[in-house]
């Protein structure tokens, strides 16, 4: 028997569950309830941010039966709702233009909008990815975008907004996502264990968040791989320990000697150290992530001790003190220097042919002074 991934299952039904995008929730909300329709929407930002669950909702409250004047909600019990949270739709048509990019498939799409819509009020299409398109694809987009029949709505979603044709653009209302705060992702993943009734570490969400980047669904996905396991224990519990085997991280402990080796510029222990961790598995480009991250928690309160409850809120009291007493130990200049490298060679590490040597060459320029 197959389940549903969790970014699916918990996937919003509402606009009240959408997280972290909060102005163009309250901007769309506001037009529905006005009822103010546009013909064309441009949805960009980073990817698993909402961009195509606010499509689909967008889609679902303007087909709505049941939505009165005023309100903006979809009932989620209406025929045409039911349909589209089953990916049932007829008149919800997606269009992924990574695989569609061509002006053939344009053209099946100008055709199609013609048709009135088979059972709804809107025939909504909603293009993925929609700076893939080819040159001839867009500007056949464009004629249809500039003289669309008034039952046809048409959601773009993309991640790259400067690669979209700027006429594109121009014909569409605008809606900028952004990146998911920590305190937000972490309430919707603690929302999803308690409803799938699995214990938790709370330094191991945070590990999960901090890994997610922003991105609520890979945040989500890294979850369901962590779920996965701890459903097999007798008593499931995500924990610190699976968290670091399953997404290849280094232990704060690790990350911590060895910023203190390359601080106190113990060349020869920092590089045995180093390719250490590397030869039981952990991933150089990983190393460098976890050792920047981690100096620059050193870099900030440094600056600021203020900034101890924004950059380390993950952390467990004693993580604290050791960032803080090695933060004592070394001046401003020293730490930021360092990371000024790690930032300059994580590029590289993916394409060296031995991808612990730049990190190793980063550790010899500063702890031996090169310029």
């Amino acid at each position: 028997m197959t389940t549903l991934a969790l970014y699916r299952k918990y996937r919003p039904k509402t606009f009240q569950e959408v997280i972290g995008q909060e102005i163009v929730v309250q901007t769309l909300t506001g037009a529905l309830a006005q009822d103010i329709v546009s013909h064309a929407y441009l949805f960009t930002g980073p990817r698993g941010t909402g961009k195509t669950t606010v499509a689909r909702l967008l889609a679902k409250a303007l087909n709505c039966q049941n939505r009165g004047k005023g309100k903006f909600e979809p009932c989620n019990q209406c025929e045409s709702c039911q349909e589209i949270n089953g990916g049932r739709s007829i008149d919800l048509i997606e269009i992924d233009a990574a695989s569609n990019r061509g002006i053939d498939e344009i053209r099946q799409l100008r055709e199609g909008v013609r048709f009135v819509p088979v059972k709804s009020k809107y025939k909504v299409f909603i293009i993925d990815e929609s700076h893939q398109l080819t040159k001839f694809a867009s500007d056949a987009l464009l004629k249809t975008l500039e003289e669309p029949p008034a039952h046809a709505v048409f959601i773009l979603a993309t991640t790259e907004i400067n690669k979209t044709e700027p006429t594109i653009v121009s014909r569409c209302q605008r809606f900028d996502f952004h990146l998911l705060r920590e305190a937000q992702m972490r309430k919707k993943l603690e929302f999803i264990l308690q409803q799938e009734k699995v214990d938790y570490e709370p330094e191991a969400l945070s590990m999960i968040i901090q890994q997610a980047q922003g991105a609520l669904r890979n945040a989500e996905s890294f979850l369901d791989e962590c779920l996965t396991l701890a459903l097999a224990e007798p008593q499931p519990k995500i924990t610190v320990a699976q968290v670091q085997n399953l997404l290849g991280l280094v232990e704060q402990g690790a990350i911590h000697r060895l910023a203190n080796l390359i601080l106190e510029k113990k060349t020869g222990p920092a590089l045995t150290f180093l390719n250490q961790l590397v030869g039981e598995g952990s991933n150089p480009a990983e190393v460098n992530r976890s050792l920047s991250n981690y100096l620059r928690k050193i870099l900030l309160l440094k600056i600021d001790p203020r900034f101890q409850d924004l950059t380390m809120v993950e952390l467990a009291a004693e993580a604290r003190k050791e960032i803080v007493n090695l933060g004592k130990k070394y001046s401003l200049e020293e730490v930021q220097k360092i990371l000024d490298l790690l930032l300059l060679i994580q590029p590289r590490i993916n394409y060296s042919y031995i991808p612990q040597l730049p990190l190793e060459l980063a550790i010899v320029q500063f702890c031996e002074k090169i310029n």
